[in-house]
């Protein structure tokens, strides 16, 4: 068995051998084990399902909830030859009845679909014509309700399992607590726990956190004092602008990326990035999941992240190379104070959400109980604009609507063109024949284009423009002409964001919103909101140990290169000393005040002058005030 996964692995993929636990994931996939496995972000999860599904007969279903991800996952299988499709919001009800009779009957190896498309009558039809061979559960943290994207959808899977007996199931993640990763588990209905878990330490990787009121000034030190490319990542679209411009005004190269550019605009901007042509990316956190770039030097946050989940992930598409890099968070008081608000409006009351259904309905003009399964172009100003709304409530309760299972959405990106031959080869020759002006341009289609009497193609006006000698415009209404006559189907490309209306549209004042749920969504966002907070507040505790204690790993040790450690080497004492002071200062400052005389009388079998390192540190680093006595007090 190993010696066949192996030659798939090279023939493929290029590799010679498996990364650090791969192998280990992948025989107990094959072993017929439901698996689950932890892996930080750039460590190759996608083999571990991809390998597994090449080896055996049949199709892998891939559920994954980043359309983008799955996008670049198709096509880069596609290019090494393997036959992968994927299914996502815009695509047209025909698209997704091509995809998925090829799925049943075309060769395909692996299905790609949100976990919203599970429980559509269509999947479920043609599911029991599939031979299924896994099903890989990516972002299976999305299934936890201690996860911090908990979706829904994820739910249906469990039932889907019931229409595959026997086949066994690969969930992954790059970011768990224990708790959420024996939830997932149990979600799941694996039979019994079977986790495999790389630390989530990063040894190359340092972390920064500093506080800056000047944050240009200090990101142009940092870009001029490291090399390689970079990635910015700030909140809002108009940040992500300013910034590039800034960057650009004083010699850096730098290029701005959010979800409110065109997917073309976007895909231009991530291709001249990857080929190191634009060196520096300001960018939401719509840019760089499923991107592996390994020689990203530094990822710098000019804002703070919601959560350290979403942080770490970030953070760690620096150094995926193995060399050193650094991960950088500038922040000032303010920065807090705007993550708190976040959270304020991050959860609108419940009139408000029903609110923005109702808009939402009008705006595409639903009637009740119709739009099942529709995808539609989503403009939030406009939606807003018509209805007076705040976008930035609009937005989190479209969230709401979706964390409740009654759409989803998608940012946006681009989908090509695409067409699809209606007529068999014989009704096509004699149109052609009856047609003679646009016989030669379905020679070109032809030509240009394989397998367009089998499924949806990519297609390209520009390009076909070229050839033909003439417009796009032309070619575009060209294409319209034989869509009208029933020779092809022709979808034209979309860039903007979609909304799915996964349950037939409601009666809005009938809305049912779980309140409970909703509350503890609260909670627990509070509660990671907090762990951030703790995070960059942190002025005692190495970053590393910090990231790896949440995570649950409890036995770490100091990492030696984050700031907190670069100040604590100066000290030139053990870890052992070190953690010996501290601790009986901590027992003796949590009981009572004391001056620094008393204090270090205290403190015994340590010398003296380690001792006094040692406070004076943690009085610099926030860990030991002064009280308005002058006590010594231990700060918690």
């Amino acid at each position: 068995m190993t010696d066949k996964l192996h030659e798939i692995l090279i023939k493929y993929w290029g590799f010679s051998k498996f990364r650090p636990l791969q192998e280990d994931i992948i025989l107990s996939v094959l072993e017929g084990k439901d698996t689950l496995a932890l892996m930080p972000t750039g460590g190759g999860k996608s083999i571990c399902f991809q390998v597994p599904g090449m080896y055996s007969e049949g199709i892998c279903l891939v559920v994954s909830p980043l359309i983008s991800l799955m996008k670049d996952q198709v096509e880069q299988l596609n290019k090494r030859g393997i036959k992968a499709i994927a299914i996502y919001s815009g695509m047209s009800q025909r698209e997704i009845d091509v995809a998925l009779d090829n799925c049943a009957y075309g060769g395909v190896k692996f299905l790609y679909l949100s976990p919203e498309r599970l429980h559509s009558e269509l999947f479920r039809d043609r599911l029991a014509k599939m031979n299924v061979n896994l099903i890989a559960v990516d972002e299976a943290h999305c299934i936890s309700q201690w996860g911090y994207d908990f979706r829904p959808a994820y739910l249906d899977i469990a039932e889907i399992r019931e229409l595959l007996p026997g086949i066994n199931i690969l969930a992954l993640t790059a970011s768990a607590t224990p708790d959420v990763a024996s939830d997932i588990m149990e979600k799941l209905n694996f039979p019994a726990k079977n986790l495999f878990q790389r630390s989530f330490e990063r040894k190359n990787l340092a972390y920064l956190v500093i506080h800056e009121e000047n944050k240009n000034q200090r990101l142009l030190n940092i870009l001029r004092k490291t090399s390689g490319t970079a990635v910015i990542y700030l909140r809002s679209r108009k940040k992500t602008v300013d910034t590039a411009r800034f960057l650009n005004q004083n010699g850096i190269k730098s290029e701005a990326y959010h979800a409110g550019l065109t997917g073309a605009v976007r895909a231009g901007i991530q291709d001249r990035w990857m080929k190191n042509h634009t060196r520096i990316i300001a960018a939401t956190n719509a840019f760089g999941m499923g991107i592996d770039k390994p020689d990203v030097r530094v990822v710098i946050h000019l804002d703070i992240p919601d959560n350290p989940e979403s942080y770490y992930q970030e953070a760690g598409r620096a150094g995926r190379d193995g060399k050193k890099s650094y991960a950088v968070m500038l922040f000032n008081n303010s920065d807090i104070l705007d993550l708190q608000d976040r959270f304020v409006k991050g959860f609108p009351d419940r009139e408000f959400v029903k609110q923005v259904y109702q808009s939402l309905a009008n705006y595409y003009q639903l009637a009740t109980g119709s739009g099942e399964g529709m995808s539609y172009d989503l403009d939030l100003v406009k939606l807003c604009d018509i209805n007076g709304l705040d976008p930035l409530l609009t937005y989190n309760a479209l969230h709401i609507l979706g964390l409740e299972g009654l759409i989803s959405l998608s940012e946006g990106f681009s989908i090509p063109s695409r067409i699809m031959m209606r007529m068999n080869v014989s009704s096509l020759y004699e149109y052609q024949v009856k047609n003679a002006k646009l016989d030669p341009f379905i020679k070109l289609l032809l030509r240009s284009y394989e397998g367009l009497f089998d499924e949806y193609v990519k297609i390209n006006e520009e390009t076909l423009a070229r050839r033909a000698d003439i417009s796009a415009k032309e070619i575009v209404n060209l294409l319209t002409v034989l869509d009208k006559a029933g020779v092809l189907y022709y979808n034209p490309r979309k860039d903007k964001s979609q909304v799915i209306f996964i349950r037939p549209r409601q009666d809005a004042r009938k809305l049912e919103l779980n309140a409970a749920n909703l509350e503890m969504r609260k909670m627990r966002y509070k509660l990671r909101m907090e762990a951030m907070i703790s995070y960059v507040a942190e002025r005692s505790i190495c970053r590393s140990m910090a990231i790896l204690d949440y995570f649950g790993e409890k036995d770490s040790y100091r990492c030696g290169i984050c700031d907190i450690c670069i100040e604590r080497n100066k000290l030139e004492l053990s870890d052992l000393e070190f953690k010996r002071v501290t601790e009986k200062a901590r027992l003796i400052l949590s009981t009572e005040d004391s001056t620094m005389e008393d204090l270090m009388q205290k403190i015994t079998n340590v010398p003296e002058e380690s001792s006094m390192k040692v406070i004076r540190w943690l009085i610099d680093n926030g860990q030991i005030k002064y009280g308005d006595d002058a006590f010594l007090k231990w700060n918690e």
